[in-house]
């Protein structure tokens, strides 16, 4: 342990905790400042590719999202107009009905032969 009293002269010795070549090895195994700027600057710039992608991506889901709620949209209005076309059929329905019997009740609509008129 560091700072324990050596027996023989009471007095105290240093002892390391950790062996300096373990240091000398470590300080080869440090990049150098150049290296850490390219890696940097890859990092960067995947960072920068990152964020462009994301962005992409947000604006494509955006878009797709949009595009969902247009079609809603138009989905809902394609029903509403089917049940109006609907609506109007049967009100044409009714009054085709209406007009028959009222032709078919008055003598000026009653049915005559057309080929003899025409001779």
């Amino acid at each position: 342990m560091e700072g324990e009293m050596d027996n023989e002269d009471g007095m105290f010795t240093n002892i390391p905790l950790a062996d300096d070549s373990a240091d000398r090895d470590s300080a080869a195994l440090q990049p150098k400042p150049e290296d850490l700027l390219s890696t940097m600057n890859c990092t960067m710039d995947g960072d920068l590719e990152n964020q462009v992608e994301v962005e992409e991506k947000t604006r494509l889901i955006n878009q797709v999202l949009e595009l969902q709620h247009t079609l809603e949209d138009l989905s809902a209005r394609v029903d509403a107009v089917k049940e109006e076309n609907l609506k109007l059929k049967s009100e044409n329905q009714v009054l085709g009905q209406y007009i028959e019997n009222l032709m078919s009740a008055s003598s000026v609509f009653q049915t005559t032969d057309t080929k003899s008129k025409r001779k």
